[in-house]
């Protein structure tokens, strides 16, 4: 017997709250690439930044490709386990050894052979990475159909986020990469990266494990995959007509813009923060401490914003006002209105626009995964499929294949502006620091200024979401009498619908 949405349970809190913990795994990968990767193989390990630049590109093309693969198969993969989970067990050792590994490059080789060695360990990072991000990320909309509920989960999730990846970068400042009074150890110093690897893949493996684990009780509700056979070409016909959707076309050029403006700034970030803000290592954990406090102030206002004013006009708002703050520092600073180095003043400015940014960033990515997840029921009234690994997916494709030029500019701008290696805090030219500053703000401006543009022709609305549930709920109910639900995939216990229509 098929359920039906009202036979579910309701989804516990406590597997909210596992769920949610693994968005920790994907958090710490993801920020120690994009805070300390770049500095770390350029600056401490020695190789020109553009070839670290298009490692990483590589990298985010791979991975890219790597997605949309995974995405397709656990939509259609049949286990004891669902469709989700084997994935997800799968990718906990592997990720977490690769990631160690990453960081502990041998001592003595050559350039191309490290080269070799930041390839073949960064391909492994991000294929098991996918392996249990992309899944996990899927069942968001199957674990709730309700349009605000999404909202919240997305906000619990983003929470962890918080913590996982932003509370680690403070760990790493404060003491794995710790600089010490004479100056000595920080972040340019190779011994502290053993530690913050062996702390950072433990984490990673025990939170991917543990965050499986805890969803594991909510597979008899979750959709079974369809029990049929499929040709190749029959799929990616499937795929085609599940992503010509104009609001998942509208919510991925959105992020595809998001993805090569962040792809920019975190490359330079902390360039920015050492060189150009002379900020010593307790000040750059202090900004760090306050940025989690500002993005778990993002997270709970999120919901309230989103019902207060909608998902898609909240997130307009947080957008452009976490831009305008975004830019404001080095603006100035360009123009001669901000304090010198090293001031009372230029620290407590820099506190506050990384509270405000950090919160305002956090309130709309909340919003905009909560709005991809509503394009999985409009997507399967228009064909019939459930979709969810596939959406996110190739949203994933389009955002990492982009944000791979992201990565790329940010070499270009260290490359063009000749920024020296080995540099020191204080000992670079300002002319350098200045055409890097001259540089940076227009392009990410641009980006996030079209990105902003995108996002306000998304078209589904609350009424448009509880639109689409009624009619999959319909859809649902003439085939349980039809007898169809168990022939077209919709296994027992799913709680889902089968399609309401073969025509986009």
């Amino acid at each position: 017997m098929t359920a039906t949405p009202s036979e579910i349970p309701p989804l516990p809190v406590h597997t909210k709250l596992l769920y949610s913990l693994g968005s920790v795994a994907n958090a710490v990968k993801q920020r120690g690439l994009a805070t300390f990767l770049m500095v770390f193989y350029n600056q401490v390990v020695g190789l020109p930044p553009a070839t670290v630049a298009g490692v990483l590109m590589m990298a985010l093309v791979f991975d890219a490709f790597v997605d949309p693969l995974v995405g397709q198969i656990s939509d259609n993969f049949r286990s004891k386990l669902g469709r989700r989970h084997p994935f997800m067990y799968a990718a906990a050792l592997p990720v977490s050894v690769a990631y160690f590994l990453l960081w502990n490059p041998p001592g003595g080789w050559s350039d191309q052979a490290i080269v070799g060695w930041l390839v073949v360990c960064l391909l492994t990072v991000r294929l098991f990475d996918t392996f249990f991000e992309l899944p996990s990320s899927a069942l968001a909309p199957e674990l709730t159909r309700n349009y605000d509920e999404r909202t919240s989960l997305t906000s619990m999730r983003a929470f962890f986020t918080v913590i996982g990846g932003l509370g680690m970068t403070v760990a790493a400042y404060q003491y794995f990469l710790a600089e010490n009074p004479d100056g000595s150890g920080g972040i340019l110093a190779r011994e502290g990266y053993f530690a913050y690897s062996v702390v950072a893949a433990l984490l990673i493996f025990v939170v991917i494990l543990v965050s499986t684990a805890g969803t594991q009780s909510r597979i008899p509700y979750l959709r079974a995959a369809p029990t049929r056979k499929i040709t190749f070409k029959a799929m990616a016909r499937e795929v085609a007509h599940t992503l010509n959707n104009r609001a998942f076309v509208i919510a991925t050029l959105t992020g595809m813009f998001i993805a090569v403006a962040a792809g920019s700034k975190n490359g330079l970030e902390i360039y920015f923060a050492l060189y150009f803000w002379e900020l010593t290592q307790s000040q750059l954990a202090l900004l760090a401490t306050v940025g989690v406090a500002g993005s778990l102030g993002g997270v709970a206002v999120a919901p309230h914003v989103a019902r207060a004013l909608g998902k898609k006009h909240g997130a307009i708002l947080m957008f452009s006002s976490a831009l305008a703050v975004g830019i404001a520092p080095i603006t100035l600073r360009l123009v001669g209105l901000m304090p010198a180095n090293g001031t009372d003043l230029l620290f407590a400015i820099l506190i506050g626009e990384t509270f405000l940014n950090s919160g305002m960033a956090v309130a709309t990515g909340v919003m905009l995964f909560a709005m991809v997840a509503d394009v999985v029921e409009d997507a399967e009234v228009k064909t019939g499929r459930r979709s969810e690994g596939l959406l996110l997916s190739a949203d994933n494709l389009f955002k990492k294949v982009v944000s791979g030029l992201g990565v790329l500019i940010a070499g270009a701008v260290l490359t063009w502006v000749s920024f020296p290696e080995g540099a020191r805090r204080g000992e670079v030219s300002p002319e350098i620091l200045q055409n890097m500053g001259l540089i940076y703000l227009p392009v990410v401006t641009f980006l996030y200024g079209m990105g902003i543009v995108c996002l306000s022709l998304f078209n589904i609305d609350k009424a448009k979401h509880e639109e689409n549930l009624r009619k999959l709920d319909e859809a649902g109910a003439r085939a349980e009498e039809a007898g169809l639900t168990e022939e077209a995939g919709y296994g027992t216990l799913s709680g889902g619908a089968p399609p309401a229509t073969s025509k986009a």
